[in-house]
């Protein structure tokens, strides 16, 4: 079922909440420029396994508002404690992928890991997406300036070269059809501006403050999320695991989704290693 939470600035943020009866429940935080729709795979078998599958469409992107402000991390964090609230959860695993875990990340510094019993990171945009003067990982910021660039001038042609990055496995015409879909939905605005924020934020303390056991997942072939910035959340994430997927690039929950849903349900159940 799917319904709207209102966050503050009159914002209603998009929930998609399959099996809202089951006990167990997993948020979870979409990249960018996609929504909720790019964990299908999960949400087809994780519900049948009896878990609460929760999926927010993060400001800007999918069926959620799309305001002109609000895409710094702390804002996108506070929409997802708004929710949470909302919501009323407790003892959940927050799961973000790419940009879905660096508001993740925020979420479990500047909440103090609020009701998160567990954390799994999927190719996450953390601690920095770019490099910096101290900080030797990442992508070049001239690419994401780049990047926003394209978007305010021809948006459709940024997000048909993005998807070609975005899979090591083959994919279909038609899948590459709804994956473009996807992105079309956000505003530009708002996708311009979660980018700026890749430049503008980093997230080194906030990884520093995960107490929680955290699982990290990260394709092998990531062109989009370098495997380095799997390397140095593992290092600075005192209880974590790392978890690579030698068949995989950025979209590793499609690229090896059996073998992704079985790691994360063993994880989620204390069954991994």
């Amino acid at each position: 079922m799917g319904y709207f939470v209102e966050v503050s600035g009159k914002v209603k943020i998009y929930v998609e909440d399959l099996n809202p009866n089951a006990e167990k429940a997993i948020v979870f935080l979409h990249g960018w420029p996609g929504d909720h729709t790019l964990f299908e795979y999960q949400f087809d078998k994780l519900y049948s396994l009896g878990y609460r599958c929760i999926g927010l469409d993060t400001r800007g992107f999918g069926n959620s508002d799309k305001p002109c402000w609000g895409y710094d991390y702390n804002t996108l964090s506070d929409d997802v404690r708004e929710v949470v609230e909302a919501l009323g959860l407790r003892n959940f695993t927050l799961l973000g992928h790419s940009t879905g875990g660096a508001i993740a990340a925020r979420y479990m510094g500047r909440h103090k890991e609020y009701g998160v019993r567990n954390l799994v990171l999927v190719a996450a945009a953390a601690p920095s997406l770019i490099k910096r003067p101290n900080f030797p990982y990442g992508v070049e910021k001239l690419s994401i300036i780049q990047t926003i660039n394209d978007t305010y001038n021809d948006r459709p042609q940024m997000l048909r070269n993005f998807g070609e990055r975005f899979f090591f496995k083959n994919t279909s015409e038609a899948f590459n059809d709804w994956f473009f879909q996807i992105g079309l939905k956000a505003a530009g605005w708002a996708t311009a501006a979660v980018a700026q924020t890749w430049i503008n934020e980093v997230l080194f303390e906030d990884l520093k403050k995960i107490s929680v056991p955290t699982l990290i997942m990260q394709g092998v072939h990531d062109k989009i999320v370098p495997m380095e910035l799997a390397d140095e959340q593992h290092r600075l994430i005192r209880n974590s695991k790392l978890a690579t997927f030698e068949y995989s690039g950025h979209g590793v929950f499609y690229d090896q989704k059996d073998e992704f849903n079985d790691i994360l349900v063993r994880f989620v159940e204390n069954r991994l290693y």
